[in-house]
């Protein structure tokens, strides 16, 4: 665990969770697995509450799971990557949103926002929140938003939490200090069926609640809302291993998409679509495919015949980049979409562009020794086509900042400097590794910034919600346009100005933070399919 990880996970849990959630996770993330007496002694926090619901709030969200130990204690463990994936949400939520329109992406949200929740409360939720957006007089139906989420459960982007198992206890038998929680894999995604009647609401004004129902009718509903749900106590999660696999397909699709076609990349596409709920997200290759099974499921839209795409399947085939491979003839072919190639390609590409901050011709060497693996000096220079004096310098300068390393191969035992060969070549898994953290940091550094421009701002911001709330209450009361033309002078022209350098600011440092993180993943990813045992 780098410093780079723990500060990242420490901004992350600040900004999400708040000051006494990220004092718990970063200690833990820094000691390990540590008993509930040593957190509160450590962390100097109140017992019942502080520590107890911060560890709530973390186990509720993924970040720390508990383990029960031979002596009887319980150990508390903080998951950094889990941690990390944070960072990584609004991209989870747009893809929901770009699969399933807004009922899908509110889903996503709405589990990401809490945690584990159950579907009739997901559904409920969802359903109000739409029903907000809707034009006077129009509904959600609970209904509608249940079909999504049951589209989403059958393409596992979500699946339910593991439970405490159904054991009848013995009397003479203590219960264990913490449960163990299991999970039928033939469950996992099953959704339970549920008849769901009724539509979303609309939150009511607070004149509204005032002039109102009677307050004994009240308290009847709300014990009608108490009753427990026929779901209860089958809670769901995202799957995020589930967006990562998307997120690998969508790239394997766009660089065959560059590399030869769009029909290429569409017939890829049919393939990983296929595969995409039977191939486990860590596999190197998809399951094996016939070609009759493709044609098949190929889209309406595109009219290519049987001898076209075996034409095509060949193609891709044989291409160098070996996305796709050939595993037996039988059923027209069978072939599969190589996932550690790609990763491979991207991790090529990704590492690549790197070098670039020390110039064009820097990057020309560092591309040039990953693809010969071992070179000389000399041939450097001759095959970078670059004077010997700068070939010298660029090649120390990526030394001295670890993007290439030196191997001397002696042609004697003694090591004598003229009897030695000195081979520059790059070490893939150690420069991965060593541009992952750079990311991290880079990353924290993003968001520190933002927290700056904010904080720097502050009465600025706080002054603009004002003016906004009191524009909206005098439109909802129907006041004129002169008085709402008079409240909105309150902020001037150079605080207006202000605010747009603001906004301008804190989009481009999220844009940003986005784009470090496609980085992160594809490193993350690579580094991940070296280090598997097969």
């Amino acid at each position: 665990m780098t410093q780079a990880e723990i500060k990242l996970c420490s901004l992350l849990l600040q900004e999400h969770f708040g000051e006494i959630v990220e004092k718990i996770g970063t200690y833990l993330i820094r000691t390990g697995p540590q008993p509930l007496r040593m957190i509160v002694s450590e962390t100097a926090l109140v017992l019942d509450q502080q520590v107890k619901k911060a560890l709530c709030v973390l186990i509720q969200h993924n970040l720390v799971t508990y383990q029960l130990q031979k002596r009887g204690f319980v150990e508390y463990e903080a998951q950094c990557k889990r941690v990390l994936r944070i960072l990584r949400y609004p991209r989870y939520i747009y893809t929901a949103k770009t699969l399933y329109n807004d009922t899908g992406e509110l889903i996503v949200e709405e589990l990401l926002l809490n945690g584990k929740m159950t579907m009739s409360t997901v559904v409920r939720k969802v359903a109000d929140r739409l029903t907000e957006t809707m034009e006077d007089g129009k509904t959600m139906d609970y209904a509608d938003v249940s079909n999504t989420f049951v589209r989403l459960a059958d393409t596992h982007f979500v699946q339910r939490c593991p439970l405490v198992p159904e054991n009848p206890e013995s009397p003479d038998v203590p219960p264990p200090s913490a449960p163990t929680l299991v999970i039928n894999e033939k469950d996992m995604y099953v959704v339970p069926r549920l008849n769901l009647i009724g539509k979303g609401k609309r939150r009511r004004s607070c004149d509204e609640e005032e002039e109102g129902e009677p307050k004994a009718k009240k308290q009847k509903q709300d014990g009608e809302s108490s009753e427990p749900p026929p779901d209860d106590g089958i809670y769901w999660q995202v799957n995020i291993d589930r967006f990562h696999q998307h997120f690998r397909d969508q790239g394997i699709v766009s660089a065959v998409a560059n590399r030869m076609d769009q029909t290429s990349s569409e017939i890829v596409r049919t393939m990983l679509r296929m595969s995409e709920v039977t191939t486990s997200s860590s596999a190197p290759y998809t399951q094996p495919l016939s070609s009759n099974e493709i044609f098949r499921s190929l889209p309406a839209g595109y009219n290519i015949g049987k001898q076209v795409l075996d034409q095509y399947l060949t193609l891709l085939a044989d291409d160098p980049l070996e996305f796709v491979g050939k595993s037996g003839d039988s059923g027209g072919g069978m072939y599969t979409v190589s996932i550690l190639y790609f990763w491979s390609f991207s991790r090529f590409h990704t590492v690549t562009h790197f070098p670039l901050r020390f110039g064009s011709r820097c990057a020309r060497i560092f591309r040039l020794l990953l693809r010969k693996k071992h070179l000389e000096q000399k041939q450097v220079e001759d095959f970078a086509m670059i004077p010997a004096k700068e070939a010298k310098e660029m090649l120390y300068k990526m030394l001295s900042e670890n993007f290439v390393s030196l191997q001397e191969i002696p042609k004697t035992p003694d090591h004598a400097p003229s009897r030695t060969f000195y081979l520059y070549t790059v070490n893939v898994p150690s420069s991965a590794r060593m541009l992952l953290h750079r990311c991290y940091k880079s990353v924290a550094n993003l968001m520190e910034r933002r927290q700056y421009e904010t904080k720097e701002n502050k009465r600025l911001l706080e002054k603009s919600q004002r003016v906004e709330a009191i524009l909206a209450s005098m439109q909802a009361t129907g006041a004129e346009e002169a008085q709402l033309q008079e409240i909105e002078e309150m902020i001037t022209v150079p605080e207006r100005q202000q605010l747009e350098n603001l906004k301008h600011n804190v989009n481009k440092i999220d844009a940003s933070e986005n784009q470090v993180d496609e980085t992160i993943f594809v490193l993350e990813s690579f580094i991940e399919s070296t280090t598997k045992k097969p």
